[in-house]
């Protein structure tokens, strides 16, 4: 890790009330104290100073408000500077040139994070959840995140290596010491624990989906034939006429996504292209990617014009749109929705709520899981497995393959780590984290 001193602006980007600017370094106390116009010993750490901030000619450059954070008690572990300033782009601008001339340097993205990393002040897992709260739209979104970035996710990760490295302890003590020197049955114990262990694994990947639906959005299609009132029930839903409504067949060729937030959850709403054969080119185009829309949903509203009694699938719900067109109410699996009436619609927005719940409720308490630990997590489940399912009495080879599954694990937590995983990690995050 180099020992530049960084900084970047930490707020958002644009016009606002209050700016803060960070700066990350060695030996910051004497800059400090330049800044804020006092004396060594007169600087106290967390302490907010008000301050005339001038540059090196002594000309003004803002009014001020600086805390000084010694280390190792910083978010980076090194010492950090927090300028809290007028967030005008003008000003900001010349405190960047002001630092410059002071041999600091602009960070790249998640170089503070990547640093407090360094200096054990956060995991990976740490990390990957700061990155979702940063990203977080919704209630749910935050309460998943931070039970992630304030080490929730962090604590089982380390469980299950401290016991995948016991277990190869003891499988390798089994070859190099005689019985009566180890626990009674630990052979039949070191088996149960590693079982035990590789559901409690394959349990948390089978919840991707599910820890996917909450960071990303879950995902709704409205999906049907043409003139069913897809679009229609869309702006309806979304509130907004997003999608454009007519009589013509085929008016929507593409899909159409808004977000909407249900009950603290994301959801990302897609109206798709109306279902029928067509020789035109363009519409084929349009459903193909209904078709891919309706295999990712996590839940599909399968929107239909007239009283068709369809059985909905797991992850359906059957819509009879324009139902004050309808005489006939036959179909006690659907429901019945009329926008030109206003009716239906809250019953409709209650199944969602329900479907919803009964999918995500209770995944707040699931691990955060990202493409980079999905896939490791998928070769700890593939080693465990390996070290169950191949186990023919030797305990040299039973040992390697749980040895590797800890090391996926530490991959994970960042413990065993390769430059280009860290790399990938801390590139998700912003300026000034």
């Amino acid at each position: 890790m180099n020992n530049d001193t960084i900084f970047a602006l930490s707020s958002g980007f644009g016009k606002s009330g209050i700016a803060v600017i960070r700066i990350s370094g060695d030996n910051l106390q004497e800059f400090a104290t330049h800044i804020i116009g006092k004396k060594n010993q007169e600087l106290k750490s967390r302490h907010a100073y008000f301050c005339n901030l001038r540059d090196d000619a002594g000309d003004l450059i803002d009014q001020c408000v600086v805390i000084y954070f010694a280390a190792p008690a910083s978010f980076t572990g090194t010492d950090v500077i927090e300028i809290h300033t007028h967030g005008a782009t003008a000003v900001i601008n010349k405190i960047f040139e002001f630092l410059s001339r002071h041999n600091m340097r602009m960070a790249i993205p998640g170089e503070f994070s990547r640093r407090a990393f360094m200096n054990n002040k956060m995991d990976l897992t740490d990390v990957d959840g700061l990155a979702a709260l940063l990203d977080a739209q919704t209630d749910r979104q935050r309460q998943f995140a931070l039970k992630s970035m304030l080490g929730g996710d962090g604590e089982i990760y380390n469980a299950w290596r401290e016991q995948m490295v016991e277990i190869a302890a003891y499988a390798a003590a089994i070859l190099d010491y005689d019985a009566d020197d180890l626990p009674q049955n630990i052979d039949e114990k070191i088996l149960a624990k590693t079982r035990a262990l590789h559901q409690e694994i394959k349990t948390t990947l089978s919840h991707y989906n599910i820890s996917r639906a909450i960071t990303h959005g879950f995902n709704i299609a409205l999906c049907g034939e043409t003139n069913v009132g897809k679009s229609s029930l869309f702006n309806k839903l979304v509130g907004t006429n997003r999608a454009i409504v007519s009589d013509i067949a085929g008016t929507t060729r593409d899909v159409i996504s808004a977000q909407i937030d249900i009950d603290g959850y994301l959801v990302n709403l897609s109206d798709t292209a109306g279902m029928r054969e067509t020789g035109d080119e363009i519409e084929k185009m349009g459903i193909d990617k209904t078709k891919s829309e309706i295999n990712s949903a996590d839940l599909v509203l399968h929107v239909f014009a007239d009283d068709n009694v369809v059985t909905p699938t797991d992850k359906e719900i059957i819509v009879i749109n324009k139902c004050d067109k309808i005489k006939t109410h036959n179909n006690k699996n659907a429901i019945y929705t009329s926008v030109k009436n206003d009716s239906g619609i809250d019953e409709l927005v209650s199944a969602i709520r329900k479907k919803m719940h009964n999918i995500l409720d209770g995944a707040e308490n699931n691990l955060i899981i990202n493409a980079r630990t999905h896939k490791l997590l998928s070769d700890t489940e593939h080693e465990l497995n390996s070290a169950l399912t191949k186990f023919d009495g030797n305990y040299d080879i039973f040992a390697e393959h749980v040895r590797r599954a800890a090391d996926n694990i530490g991959k994970i937590l960042g413990t065993i780590t390769a430059t280009d995983v860290m790399d990938a990690t801390f590139s998700q995050l912003c300026l000034g984290k």
